[in-house]
């Protein structure tokens, strides 16, 4: 599944080439590939719509959230603000304490998949983006759901059972909140927006972009689980039982993490996968990462699947694990708290933070060096 080049020209090349729209994987252009097209559409060219790339986290929501939203609203007084792209804001409320917002919106086809569903998957990522930002014990949730006309009662009773019950796992609760209904087709079936707030000691919050050189880089579980699993249901594959959605709330298992040691820097390998959070870490801080890729765990199902499907685990989405950089003294201790803990007994130290290919990922695959890049595109739309 990995490719065991060098890291060198050819690896610049191809890179190149993909950026440019003239080489994927399957022989299709980018373009084709995040289903765009040259041809006009209702008047529009292609770099003129939004697609699904730009829903994937990679460069392309990237630069689109950078040119609608960080351009047009400036940073209020903050310790962390939307320019910097974290997994929340971190907003100072006096000279001891500053409060931590996050907001994610929420769909997934199907709404039941194995392993959990829609409303789990709201509560879960929003908890576990505040987690990220070192805010383990949230305040308050807020919660709106959009519904399509027509969708069984059963069904919303459903998401919101769910939704309770991942509420009372993570320690939160849902105090307010807001209803829509849509026209039927105007939405499939129902969204979700959720929103967090917590309060942290100020100076105690953990950026992205907090690792340093020398620092160890800390994967907490298996990874790829949500977005393999995911696909192979949507395509009615069946890999057998042990394949299935990692989705949790993490925010006790990163306290765990956090009281055993010096973590700075903090991501969930949401959309884009571990792929994409090591590059966007790598590229804020201004650093290199080298990554043993026998180190990464992978549960063999995932890692099955993935071969059938032509999708790397590292390409896609875990809903249920954390990307820690930990200070070297401390990454022992910090990898004995997380394999202690029952969510984290898969925990392993997967790589190091380098002086060299500042704002790159490197992998070594075992036999040879290679970047691991984001991915292209959009594989799985609506998976989070």
């Amino acid at each position: 599944m990995t490719d065991t080049d060098d890291v060198g020209e050819d690896d610049t090349a191809a890179n190149d080439d993909a950026e440019n729209g003239t080489d994927t994987t399957d022989g299709s252009t980018a373009d084709e590939a995040d289903g765009s097209t040259a041809e006009e559409t209702d008047g529009y060219t292609a770099d003129e719509v939004i697609t699904y790339a730009h829903g994937a986290g990679g460069d392309q929501m990237t630069d689109l959230v950078e040119n609608l939203a960080v351009s047009r609203f400036a940073d209020a007084e903050a310790d962390v603000g939307l320019a910097a792209l974290d997994d929340g804001s971190v907003q100072p409320i006096d000279d001891e304490h500053s409060v931590v917002v996050t907001t994610d919106s929420h769909v997934v086809s199907p709404l039941f998949f194995r392993g959990g569903d829609i409303g789990r998957l709201a509560v879960s990522g929003t908890v576990n983006d505040l987690a990220m930002m070192g805010a383990t014990d949230p305040l308050a949730l807020s919660s709106s759901l959009i519904i399509e006309a027509g969708t069984p009662k059963t069904t919303v009773e459903a998401v919101t059972e769910s939704m309770q019950a991942a509420c009372a796992e993570a320690g939160a609760t849902i105090t307010t909140g807001d209803t829509k209904v849509m026209g039927s087709d105007e939405i499939d079936t129902l969204a979700i927006n959720t929103t967090g707030v917590a309060i942290v000691e100020r100076g105690t919050h953990v950026p992205d972009a907090g690792l340093s050189v020398g620092d160890k880089l800390i994967v907490s579980g298996t990874v790829g689980d949500h977005g393999i699993s995911l696909l192979s249901e949507r395509e009615g594959f069946d890999f057998g039982g042990d394949l299935e959605s990692d989705v949790q709330p993490v925010n006790d298992l990163v306290r765990a993490a956090m009281d055993a040691g010096d973590v700075t820097a903090m991501k969930d390998p949401t959309r884009g996968g571990l792929a994409t959070v090591l590059n966007e870490m790598a590229e804020k801080a201004d650093v290199g990462i080298d990554v043993d890729e026998q180190s990464i765990p992978v549960s063999g199902a995932v890692a099955s699947a993935g071969e059938v499907l032509g999708i790397e685990p590292y390409d896609v989405a875990s809903e249920g694990v954390a990307v820690m950089a930990v200070d070297s003294a401390d990454a022992d201790a910090v990898l004995a708290a997380l394999r202690e803990h029952p969510k984290g007994t898969d925990a392993a130290i997967v790589g190091d933070v380098v002086e060299d290919h500042t704002g790159q990922v490197v992998l070594d695959t075992g036999f040879g060096r290679r970047y691991l890049t984001p991915p292209e595109g959009e594989q799985l739309p609506r998976i989070c």
